[in-house]
């Protein structure tokens, strides 16, 4: 039996009439939902809002994810940096979502609700609303979830077709909609109401992400002008940075598949790829720096590491990782198929220097013989034509890598598929049998913030249970890596963090939270090397990350493991390598050369603004301490005055006036001398 079309949408032009429509066509508690970061539709979303508060007798009901949300300028020289950077970068237009700064400020009213899956991470941890409505889910658990909360609308962000068909894409966010409304209609609800807000800025990517008009019941098109899309400024690559990226680069197999998170962790292990690829002698020179030596007489750009194990007795100073042996590091010639719940800054990379190429078609014959090496001309042909290299759920980055999604030829545009993150994601309940010819040899790269000595991992819960960001789909790869042969799920995490004037280890004994559970470890990688974890027993695992702790950490590290029974009472001697110092040293010549740029996939500062960061962040490091703080002023009152007359221009110091401002000029100016 055929199914009647769905008729044509409402079209609106105004924000409050099609907020209007909502309230019209949905009597009692409306139930929203909206997708999560680029594709909520922030105008909308705010004249929902602002209707709300004047009808109290409502309940709103606010169901999403990642409520992204401009940093404020601080105070003093903090602000005095990030006011016009700010301007510039979001523009004097952007709409800050209504319900963010009622959360900030703990006065969402009572008739409302929010509650999210996954949150900008930091930003909401003294929200005692949004805390409190936070819900733990694994990514592709969130559209059973709506089901049961019962959401009868969903309001988002559009592409508008630029030939004119009048069809519709969901671009940024194909991720949880189709899956939503499936999952909602086969609970026995209705299908919920489908509001769009076109957007004429963001691109259009068509295939699996384009829809007719019909498939919402309503379409608004407000007025310009358009204000710019969020753009996520990018950040400058530490050393630690770098020396994690490197480290994972190894992990990586050509012809294999690639997903990784955001960040510059991510942004490092992209560089570093890059380079493997563009430049393997510079590639090599990083790893030789960090310790890596070619293996053999046949090694060359293709060869692979030494592989290095704890030793017999327990001296951590000899333990560099506890590496398997893996595929030669040469440049790519079969390439990388791309499958990430994000696409983001490094994937652009990736696409336009030759790393990601390796295509994939759904059509598990297909697959079959382009796997078992069977494929024809024909064959051959189909997958250049039809091949897809790049497939995510959602997408965010920066302003350029929005242009690259808009600008580039369609021919390549095709190979980019925006999917649900039940097909991405996961590999039951789909094709498995086709996703596990597609995606082999896959690395899934992610971040922590700690991991325990016995291999657990915390991602996204501080001690007392508030939540930084969320477990989004970390779980997800996890045991998917687990799932699919010759797959590894990589951990990364900075070995230390620094916080009021004191540093910690990132590598603990144990923690009151956790993201990913022990059962599950697989390999982490540090500033300090890669420990694999797969199969290893306790004792072998708390010796594998004792390895890649910092030296400092490593002796308190091993004596609780002593205490705990799990390691025998013996001389367990420390490294004296795992230091910031040593890190420095070696990276220094390289950083010196332009292999290891601050800004590796390009930089939304000026390059004034660029010295700036160096010399604020050093100013940071260096007052964080009362003691040192003083003595920070100290130095900067009685050192010479400014040499760097473009950067005191930018900060609007260049004619200090008053004590205050003359002592921030004289900080200022010694930190752009230290840096």
């Amino acid at each position: 039996m055929s199914l009647s079309p769905r008729p044509e949408p409402v079209r609106f032009q105004s924000l409050a009439d099609a907020v209007d429509f909502l309230y019209a066509r949905l009597p009692g508690p409306l139930h929203v939902g909206a997708p999560l970061g680029l594709g909520k539709p922030h105008r909308l979303l705010n004249a929902l809002y602002e209707r709300s508060e004047r009808e109290p007798a409502r309940r709103l009901h606010l169901y999403t994810a990642l409520s992204l949300d401009p940093p404020g300028a601080g105070k003093g020289l903090e602000a005095r940096f990030l006011q016009p950077f700010l301007q510039r970068h979001f523009g004097d237009d952007y709409p800050r979502l209504a319900y963010v700064q009622a959360l900030k400020r703990n006065a969402l009213p009572a008739h409302m609700e929010v509650e999210e899956f996954y949150l900008q991470s930091g930003a909401l941890l003294r929200s005692q609303a949004a805390q409190r409505r936070y819900a733990s889910l694994n990514y592709t658990h969130v559209a059973r979830a709506l089901a049961e909360r019962g959401v009868n609308a969903v309001v988002q962000k559009v592409a508008a077709d630029p030939s004119g068909s009048g069809r519709l894409s969901l671009s940024c966010n194909t991720d949880l909609t189709f899956d939503a409304i499936d999952a909602i209609v086969a609970s026995g609800l209705p299908r919920p109401l489908l509001i769009a807000e076109v957007d004429p800025l963001l691109p259009w990517i068509d295939g699996s992400a384009a829809v007719d008009a019909s498939f919402f019941d309503a379409v608004v098109t407000p007025p310009g002008p358009y204000p710019k899309l969020f753009g996520l400024p990018r950040q400058p690559v530490s050393d630690a940075d770098y020396a994690i990226g490197f480290h994972a680069s190894t992990l990586v197999r050509d012809g294999g598949t690639l997903q990784i998170g955001i960040g510059t962790l991510a942004d490092a292990l992209c560089h570093a790829l890059v380079l493997r690829h563009t430049d393997n002698a510079a590639y090599w020179r990083v790893l030789e720096a960090l310790g890596y030596e070619k293996a053999g007489e046949s090694g060359g750009a293709g060869g692979s590491p030494l592989a290095h194990t704890a030793s017999s007795d327990v001296d951590l100073s000899t333990t560099h990782n506890a590496m398997a042996t893996i595929a030669p590091l040469a440049p790519f010639s079969v390439g990388l198929f791309g499958c990430s719940e994000m696409l983001n800054e490094g994937f652009r990379r990736l696409v336009e220097v030759g790393v990601i190429k390796r295509k994939v078609v759904d059509d598990l014959d297909f697959m079959r013989r382009l796997h078992e090496g069977r494929a024809d001309a024909a064959d051959l042909e189909r997958l250049e034509r039809e091949g897809e290299y790049l497939q995510g759920g959602f997408y965010l980055g920066s302003q350029d890598f929005y242009d690259w999604l808009r600008d580039m030829p369609e021919a390549q545009r095709r190979g980019i598929s925006m999917r649900r993150i039940s097909e991405v994601n996961e590999l039951y309940g789909g094709n498995e049998t086709l996703e596990r010819l597609q995606r082999r040899d896959a690395r899934f790269f992610n971040s922590c913030m700690m991991a325990t000595a016995l291999g657990a991992a915390v991602s996204d819960t501080l001690d007392d249970g508030r939540v930084v960001s969320g477990v989004g789909g970390q779980y997800n790869f996890v045991a998917m890596a687990h799932a699919l042969p010759n797959a590894r799920s990589v951990l990364m995490l900075r070995a230390t963090r620094d916080g009021g004037g004191e540093t910690r280890s990132n590598v603990v004994w144990n923690y009151p939270q956790a993201t990913i559970p022990r059962h599950l470890r697989d390999v982490y990688v540090t500033e300090y090397g890669i420990a694999h974890l797969r199969g290893k027993t306790d004792e072998d695992c708390i010796l594998a990350m004792a390895a890649i702790a910092g030296s400092g950490f490593q002796q308190p590290l091993l004596q609780a493991a002593i205490g705990a029974g799990k390691l025998a009472p013996k001389l367990h001697r420390a490294s004296d390598r795992n230091t910031p110092q040593r890190l420095r040293a070696a990276l220094a010549p390289l950083r010196a050369q332009g292999v290891l740029p601050d800004y590796p996939l390009g930089s939304d500062f000026t390059a004034v603004e660029q010295r700036l960061v160096k010399a604020l962040a050093w100013l940071k490091a260096n007052t964080a301490r009362t003691g040192a703080k003083a003595r920070t002023a100290l130095k900067a009152w009685f050192s010479g005055g400014a040499t760097d007359a473009e950067a005191m221009q930018r900060m609007g110091l260049e004619r200090p006036a008053g004590f205050a401002q003359k002592l921030e000029a004289r900080l200022v100016a010694l930190a752009l001398r230290e840096t």
